[in-house]
Formats: C-alpha cells, structure tokens, sequence
C-alpha cells in the first residue's frame, strides 16, 4: 500500500528494456547519437511543429533552466505560492537565474487566480528600479494540489503572459496525467494556447531518470544550449535518457501509464467518498489525492502497512481541519495495483 510519491515506483518493463538495449556498442555523445535525434523528431511530431529538446537529469534542472533563460535584471517570476518552484527546489530556480526573485500568487487548490496575477504583474512593476520587473510567469500542470487546470484556465493565464509581454513556462512533472485527464492533445495544452516553454517530466510516469526541457520557439534555442552545459545538466552519454524517452513515447506508452494511475487515484476517490472516517480534501484531477482523515486512524492505517504523507494544510482550509484531524496526500502511479487501492479502503 504505498502512496507516498510516484517517484518511489520503479521503471516500466518497457522503458527499462530499452536502457538494456542502448547500453550495447558505440553511439556519439553529448545528444548527437541517432536516439536522441529520433526522439527530437518524435516530440516534434508529438507536439506537432518543430521544438528544441534539451534532455536534463531532474525536474529542478528542467525549471530553473527554463526561467534561467527568461532572465531579466531585477526580475521577478509569477508562480503559484504552493509550485514546486517556490515551495520544493531549495532555491534553484533563483540561483539559476543569478538571484531572480519568485513572487508568489495565491489561488485555490493550487491554481494562480487570475485577477491576482494581474495586481502581482502590476504591483512588481510599479516599483521602478527598486522593485524590480516581471519577466516570467510560470504554471504548474497537474498543480502541486493534484488540480488540472482547464483549457480554458491556461486561455486565462496565456493572456495575461500576452499582455504583459512575459514568456510563460509550464512545469509538466505530471503533464501525461493531466493530459489525459482533459482528453487534449499536447499542442492544445501547450503551445496553441500561448506556452513558451516546457518542462516534460516522465520521471514520475514510469521512466527511470527522463527529464527534458521543450522550447516551441526554436530561434531562441541557442542560448539554452550553453546555460545547460554551464549548469552541469549536458550529459554525455545522453542517449540513456533518449532511450527511456523512445520506449516511453512508443505506440502512447506514456498515456497508457497516466490513464492508469489516474484510474487508480479514481478508485481510491470513489471508495473514500464511501468511507466514514475520512474525506476528501478538494476534488482531485490527476493521481495525486489530498484526503482530511483523523490524526489517530492515519496512525492505524501506517502501523497496518500504508505508506503516505502528511501534508500542510493550506491556510484556506485551515476551518475545515479539526485539531484531532490531519491533511495528508495519497499518490498513485503506473505501478500502482487494484489489490493495492481495496486493501487501503479495507483498512479504512
């Protein structure tokens, strides 16, 4: 029963079988092997124009290399307050970017508020030189709270971007989970809405360390070349990485994964809607769970095998928690089994 992290799940067979297969023989290095101009191709083709692909070891590096290109002096980056950036990277975007500033923005569940996001553009641009300027937003898809945001909600975001005339990058650690939560294609999410810039996990969904950074204008690709190799993220034998990212795009490998942890995230929703010792926090859209349960049945549940996370309770829900009650986050993955959800809710 283990609802910790989907970075706890192995790698997929498939995925697997594929670094077996490309650890043979010789290949050119430093991303010019014919695998890692296969996959170039592939996400090209997924994405349906021409991006640049700059393969990297985590969704940190993919992050801050990505707002490290949109620097600006005094900057600032709009991000949600609860995003991986700001609350989980120790930094990294800042140090990336030579000491950009992050300016948080609140919003439900995870989602910027739009209308907030405004008076932060507007309250970071009105300190002239003092205060700095804007000169990024950046959106979490799926959100740090297991929230999708609609097609409609990235409409919101991309035209505020727009208006403002600041790139905005979207970080995809769970993109395949929420792309198939929407039923979408990877333009419509992306790109055709007004993304700049793209971090494409798949880590989380089964690979064993892939990881890359997507550009949709390629002109302004040159740069990130040298910010990726002075920041350590160029590696040699990239073909590793470019092998898990063939196997994981393959006939819609990489969906088949995230439609199955979210069916497992489903069924563990569905039997704790029946359950009368615990509820959910918000409404979930991806394999992420946020469950209010009391303090001493999470104890039971952990001592009877279950493995998750005690998470903090955002202030905005602060009222709905009682002192005896706990917030805590269960995640399903790729690995996740159906005996796995039913022995949890058995516990429960």
């Amino acid at each position: 029963m283990i609802f910790s992290s989907d970075n706890w799940a192995g790698a997929h067979p498939t995925i697997a079988e594929s670094l077996v297969k490309a650890a043979g023989g010789f290949a050119s290095a430093y991303g010019t092997s014919d695998l890692d101009k296969k996959v170039e191709k592939t996400l090209s083709e997924v994405f349906e124009r021409d991006v640049a692909v700059f393969f990297v070891a985590t969704g940190t590096a993919a992050n801050s290399l990505a707002l490290a290109s949109t620097n600006r002096p005094g900057g600032h980056v709009l991000c949600h307050r609860e995003a991986h950036v700001n609350a989980d990277e120790c930094g990294a975007p800042e140090f990336f970017s030579h000491g950009a500033k992050l300016a948080p923005v609140d919003g439900a569940h995870g989602k910027m508020d739009p209308a907030r996001l405004e008076r932060e553009i507007r309250r970071t641009r009105g300190g002239g030189v003092h205060g700095g300027q804007p000169m990024a937003i950046t959106m979490t898809q799926a959100t740090e709270a297991g929230t999708v945001y609609s097609l409609d909600e990235i409409d919101a975001i991309a035209a505020i971007a727009r208006s403002a005339k600041l790139p905005l990058h979207m970080d995809g650690a769970r993109f395949a989970n929420a792309l198939v939560t929407l039923d979408t294609t990877p333009a419509e999410m992306t790109w055709k809405r007004g993304v700049d810039l793209l971090s494409f996990g798949g880590t989380k969904n089964g690979c064993w360390c892939a990881e890359a950074l997507i550009m949709f204008d390629t002109s302004k690709a040159e740069e990130m070349g040298y910010l990726r190799k002075r920041s350590a993220q160029l590696f040699s034998k990239s073909r590793f990485i470019a092998a898990q990212f063939d196997a994981y795009l393959e006939g819609g490998l990489w969906l088949d994964l995230a439609r199955h942890a979210n069916g497992m995230a489903n069924r563990l929703a569905a039997g704790i809607a029946g359950s009368n010792s615990t509820r959910l926090a918000w409404p979930s859209g991806s394999n992420e769970l946020f469950v209010i349960l009391k303090k001493e049945t999470a104890a039971k549940l952990q001592a009877d095998g279950a493995v998750f996370y005690d998470w903090p309770v955002p202030h905005t829900l602060s009222d709905s928690v009682a002192g005896d009650e706990g917030l805590y986050r269960l995640v399903t993955s790729f690995a996740t089994k159906p005996d796995d959800v039913d022995q949890f809710l058995r516990a429960l």
